[in-house]
């Protein structure tokens, strides 16, 4: 059996106090194995995104526990957390996060060099990157330079290289047509193969059967998951039950 990335048992988030407070995740039980794609449905208001910032780290739960590579975040320092995250994690945001005053490239290969990959290394690599999403010619323009599509995928480029364990990505495709879309997957599949483990949170029932597995949410807790390999109208089906 491959070794466990991320382990969720029994997490909780609320927000706010009674009788206004607000129940994003209710006893969340998820585990995900190295080199296992997971996708994450359910609709808007679901908890989906929770999920994600609290399996990366980016929030606390309210309780439960959450364990990355073993490790358990409670407890953790600020300092050590963002050590993970940047060694371990690759977040893909809705909104991209890239640095305004870093070109593409320098954005895919900060991560790296803070984690002392060589400079001409660590472009070798993030070239690389650029060059699978179709634009390696974009490399040196900036983020207000680039459309959306383009921030998006050096966005996922820059989570996907080097030795990260984890992949969070929340709606990694939404600003992408088909082709290009295919491509992002393409490339999350190929890091998958190498070791990584990957979490999509997708509304698109074809970018979910990418995956080797699908959790369905809805208020805050998991009702059903299934095979990704049934196919798109098979977890569009699955979803309408759930």
């Amino acid at each position: 059996m491959s070794e466990l990335v991320l382990e969720l048992d029994g997490v909780t988030k609320t927000y706010g106090e009674p009788p206004t407070e607000v129940h994003a995740l209710r006893g969340v039980d998820l585990t995900v194995a190295a080199g296992e794609l997971v996708a994450v449905m359910g609709p808007s208001g679901s908890g989906k995104s929770t999920l994600l910032t609290i399996a990366g780290s980016l929030e606390e739960a309210t309780s439960g526990a959450v364990r990355v590579l073993g490790e358990s975040l409670s407890g953790m320092s600020r300092n050590r957390r963002a050590a993970l995250r940047r060694r371990s994690i690759g977040y893909v945001f809705q909104d991209f996060n890239l640095l305004a005053g870093l070109s593409a490239l320098e954005n895919v290969t900060l991560p790296l060099e803070l984690d002392g990959t060589r400079a001409k290394a660590a472009r070798s690599i993030g070239m690389a990157a650029l060059e699978t999403l179709g634009i390696a010619d974009r490399s040196e323009r900036f983020p207000d330079e680039l459309s959306g599509g383009e921030r998006q995928r050096v966005a996922i480029a820059r989570a996907v290289v080097g030795e990260r364990a984890l992949l969070l990505a929340d709606e990694p495709t939404g600003a992408l047509d088909s082709v290009n879309g295919e491509a992002v997957m393409k490339l999350i599949r190929a890091a998958c193969k190498r070791g990584l483990a990957g979490v999509i949170v997708t509304h698109d029932a074809q970018l979910a059967a990418w995956a080797d597995r699908v959790v369905f949410v809805r208020d805050g807790s998991i009702v059903d998951q299934t095979s990704a390999r049934l196919g798109p109208e098979s977890l569009l089906a699955t979803e309408s039950r759930s």
